[in-house]
Formats: structure tokens, sequence, C-alpha cells
């Protein structure tokens, strides 16, 4: 490794997010120029650019009559640059610092005219648009941001993972380290060639070559942003080979995503990572078959409503743009319940997330 490397090294190992100074060395000019780079790489990636669509809908959510929480949350945890900004200010606010971990919370934090503030104003990027001055081209990140949030919340669903919220930041987040490294090291292809090299064999470069690898990285810079000790810990684990709980299932999503996009894994790591989440054989081959995207029930054909009743009250106001907080208190029950009902809804029916609940509920005529 270069001389000019080791600050950078040294400052991405601390807990903080913040250059340390005192594994600097002291010779006069020599550290600042990495430390610099290192704070202006953290930066880059607190301004990466948000997809054009994603702001329109947050607008329109956030601008209706009566504001469509739902709508709203949905956008957001749609996009990996909402996603960082909702999070960043909703644990800046108040008592909340390390409590907000995910976009519904930091929506009830932050309030539809803040989260309408922060899209105005963050950059943008549109389908098919020039990278933008990034190596790692923001639609080529994005999609494969979705792919893994979208495997995780079938992982998550099919072994009852509790806290699904969270899981959906983790997992869109997973790979925020891979823009750091990009602009430390710009022009190094081979860490992003997927479909060649497995995930574990880039990882490995990184590490060889840099001294670094994107997953500490993005465990530091998760820290800098104050989110939960759980979620940053899941992003810097999510490649070791002993991950457990929200690291493994992030792990597993990945690589699935990985798989569903035509790109290199190594199929024994999968099976351990996917058996370390809790997904035994049978349910990792469900997910590979329907991945990249799931089978839906052709909705010309009629069936009877699977749900109770308490269950399809549940649905409907969560449909209203509702957020768990607020339908406890319109039924009268806890939070955790609204939660409980909701994992049954959409174990009933095959949904992955609340807008497929929905959407498939609607189409359907059960709501």
């Amino acid at each position: 490794m270069k001389e000019t490397e080791q600050p950078v090294l040294a400052a991405s190992k601390t807990q903080n997010g913040k250059v340390n100074k005192a594994d600097a060395p002291q010779r006069a000019g020599a550290a600042a120029a990495p430390g610099a780079r290192l704070a202006s790489a953290f930066e880059a990636v607190e301004k990466f650019p948000a997809l054009i669509e994603s702001r329109v809908r947050v607008m329109q959510a956030a601008t209706a009559e009566t504001a469509r929480i739902g709508e709203l949350v949905e956008a957001v945890e749609s996009d990996v640059a909402l996603t960082i900004s909702v999070l960043r200010f909703a644990n800046r606010a108040g008592g909340n610092t390390g409590n907000i971990g995910s976009v519904p919370q930091a929506v009830d934090v932050l309030k539809p005219s803040g989260v309408l503030a922060i899209a105005g104003t963050a950059p943008v990027f549109d389908f098919f648009e020039s990278n933008g001055g990034w190596e790692l081209r923001p639609e080529q990140f994005r999609v494969h941001a979705l792919a893994t949030q979208q495997a995780a919340a079938r992982i998550g669903r099919e072994i009852g993972w509790g806290d699904r919220d969270e899981l959906a930041v983790a997992a869109l987040l997973h790979d925020i380290g891979r823009l750091v490294v990009s602009k430390l090291h710009p022009g190094r292809r081979t860490y992003f060639d997927a479909a060649s090299r497995t995930p574990e064999q880039r990882i490995r470069e990184e590490r060889d070559q840099l001294g670094i690898d994107h997953a500490l990285v993005g465990g530091v810079l998760a820290r800098r942003w104050n989110v939960p000790q759980r979620i940053a810990v899941a992003i810097e684990r999510h490649h070791t080979e002993d991950a457990e709980g929200l690291a493994a299932i992030v792990a597993t999503a990945d690589m699935v995503a990985h798989y569903s996009q035509g790109e290199a894994v190594a199929p024994e790591r999968l099976r351990e990572m996917a058996k370390r989440s809790g997904l035994g054989a049978e349910g990792l081959r469900e997910l590979l078959y329907e991945l990249p995207y799931p089978r839906e029930a052709d909705s010309r054909v009629s069936e009877p409503c699977p749900l109770s009743n308490r269950e399809l009250d549940v649905l409907k106001h969560l449909s209203e743009g509702m957020v768990y907080k607020q339908i406890a208190g319109e039924m009268q029950l806890s939070v955790s319940t609204i939660r409980t009902h909701l994992h049954n809804v959409y174990g009933k029916i095959g949904a992955v997330d609340r807008a497929q609940a929905v959407l498939t509920a609607r189409d359907c005529g059960w709501i």
C-alpha cells in the first residue's frame, strides 16, 4: 500500500466517523491531504443524488390536502439518498441521536414538511443519466440496493424478523462504503466487477490492495450519521464469515440480489449465510426462484379474502397513509400488536412490504 494511503486507513477505523488525528503521521503536510480526502468522500456520500422520480413522489405525498404518510414513507424508503438524509436529520433532532433507525420513525420526527424540505433541496439524477461525477453510477447503485432490500424483506417475512423497517434501511444502505471507496480510489474498476468476481473476492482485493474495505468504511459512515449501532454493525459485518442476526440477513440478501442480476456468487457461501440468517434450504430455493420480481397471483382470478376483520381494518388504515403509531391510536391497540397484525397480513397474502400488501388487497377488492 502506498505511504499516502495509510492515514486514510487509520481514519476509517474510528468509531464515530471522524478523522483520528492522533493516528496520522506527524510530518507537516503529509497527513492533511489523506484526511481531507476522507472527509471529502464522506461529505460526497451525504450529497449523493436522489432519483428525480423519488423526489416527485415525496412532494406529491407531502403536499396532498391530507399528507399521504404511507406513500411518503414508501418514496423515501426506496431511495438511497433520501433515506440517508432523513435518517441524518432525524437523528440530529432533539434527543433522538442513535434512536431513529427506520424511515417511518424519521418521518414521524421530521413531519411531512421536514421531509419535503429535505427532498426539495436534494441533488438529483434521472434514469439513464450520466454518472454526474461518480465512479459508481447512481442508477447502478440504486438498482442493486433496491434488489437487496427486496430480498431482505422476503427473508425477514420468512423467518419472522421483528423490525422489518430497520431491516429495510440496513439492506438499502449496506453498500454505502463502496461510494466512499470509489471517491478515494477513482479508476479502480476491478473492485466493482461483480460479473466475474464474487462479493468475497472483491472485498479481499480491497483489503489487500487498498488496506480498507467498503463494509468497514460503511459502518464508520453509518456511525457518523448517528444511526442505531445495530444498523451500523450490520453494514460493517455483512461480508464477515461469522455474520449473524441482521448482518447475516443483509449478507444473504446481498448475494441473492447479485444472483438475480446475473452476477457472480459462491453457492456454498450463500447457503451458509442463509442458514446463519435462519432461512432454510427450501426457503432459499423459493427466494432464488421468485426474485428479482415476486410472482404475483393473476388478479383476474377471484379469491376469498384470507384476512380477519381486524387485519383488514389495520390494512385499510395503512392504505389511508397512517403510520403504525397512528393506527394503534385509532384502533386502541399497541404498536407491537399492529406490527403483529401486519406481519400476519404479509404472510397470508404473500406481500413483502406495506405497498405491495395494499396494492394486492385493492386489486382483489378486499379494501
